[in-house]
């Protein structure tokens, strides 16, 4: 049985990657076909000919203005699916069109429903809207994980693992050390972790590109939306400092660090990340040094989850792992994930060893 969640939004490529020409990315095992209209309108088809199977994304397959040619016959397609034109023949067999899929543009953002259409709600698309305000500067990337999605769920969810494998980027002592507060809302469903450090080691990541040095305050606030999406609210600022009643902190430098978790097969992951800054808006200079040292980052986790995907694939029927207090939030999204795919949760236990 599949462990991916059908009938949900993922997000399919950023906005920018989408363009009047033929864009193709496997979603949830299925291969999809993407471009931009004249219009502006972004579509989405299965990207395979009704007639052969050949790939539509495929040279020599061409898109002529807003009709996709395949490369192989010939038989044309408009951006609804529909085939309106075959070889030999003026008359086109009714069954002859593509799977479209819906499509919503959001906040920079391409989102695509997969399941059944009619099930498509534009309103239970997770919002990020930070990601496409001009009071945030962003730098995104996306990287291919061989490793099943739940893993970077895992990953992304128990931030303690910054102390051991991200040393010298993000991770400090203080990570590890200090305890989390989780929180479940099952009817909004959303996952939150908290861990706040009042006194912490300033990691290279946020020295370099606040200018704080020293000791420091670090709030990681962790919210994450099965299956897709992950922000963590990072708040960065001078010891002892603490946002004021009304909600503003002007001492603070805050980061909104979101991934957007999509799978592309059982056993592979698209990877997408983005960092947001309200500080340093017009300075290529934190850009770079932000989007290069993410992405180390982000390699870093890419290496150890491939890694263990292997591992896991390897090993006995009925292994059990061991989960402490640090899983709890973990342990939360699992259980989502296993009911939104009709299963008891993968290795589960009813509460963390203490």
């Amino acid at each position: 049985m599949s462990t991916i969640p059908r009938d949900q939004w993922y997000v399919a490529a950023y906005g920018s990657e989408i363009r009047h020409e033929l864009f193709a990315r496997t979603i949830c095992d299925e291969p999809i076909l993407f471009w931009r209209t004249e219009s502006g309108e972004v579509v989405a088809n299965s990207d395979r000919c009704v007639h052969r199977r050949f790939p539509l994304s495929r040279a020599p397959s061409r898109l002529v203005d807003d009709k996709v040619v395949c490369g192989y016959h010939g038989f044309t397609y408009g951006s609804d699916g529909k085939c309106v034109a075959v070889p030999g023949q003026t008359r086109v067999p009714r069954t002859a069109r593509l799977t479209p899929y819906p499509v919503v543009e959001l906040d920079s953002l391409i989102w695509i429903w997969i399941g059944d259409p009619a099930l498509a709600d534009p309103t239970r698309i997770p919002r990020v809207p930070y990601l496409a305000s001009p009071d945030f500067t962003t730098v995104r990337g996306m990287e291919p994980l061989q490793a099943r999605f739940s893993l970077l769920v895992d990953n992304l969810l128990d931030l303690s693992h910054e102390t051991y494998l991200h040393g010298g980027y993000i991770g400090t002592p203080e990570v590890a050390s200090t305890p989390i507060s989780t929180e479940v809302d099952d009817e909004a469903g959303i996952v939150y972790v908290s861990r706040h450090m009042d006194d912490a080691e300033c990691p290279p990541f946020y020295s370099k590109s606040t200018g704080l040095q020293g000791r420091i305050a670090r709030w990681q606030d962790i919210e994450y939306t099965p299956p897709c999406l992950y922000k963590l609210h990072s708040r960065i600022a001078p010891v002892g400092s603490v946002p004021n009643p009304d909600g503003t902190d002007p001492d603070a430098f805050h980061v909104e660090v979101v991934y957007a978790i999509t799978p592309e097969t059982e056993h592979s992951t698209h990877d997408f990340w983005m960092v947001a800054r309200d500080f340093a808006l017009d300075d290529e200079e934190v850009s770079a040094f932000l989007a290069e040292n993410n992405r180390t980052v982000v390699l870093q986790d890419v290496e150890a989850l491939d890694v263990l995907e292997q591992v896991i694939q390897g090993e006995p029927e009925g292994y059990q792992e061991l989960s402490i207090n640090i899983d709890t939030g973990g342990l939360a999204a699992r259980r989502m994930l296993a009911r939104m795919v009709g299963q008891a949760p993968r290795n589960a236990p009813a509460a963390p060893a203490r």
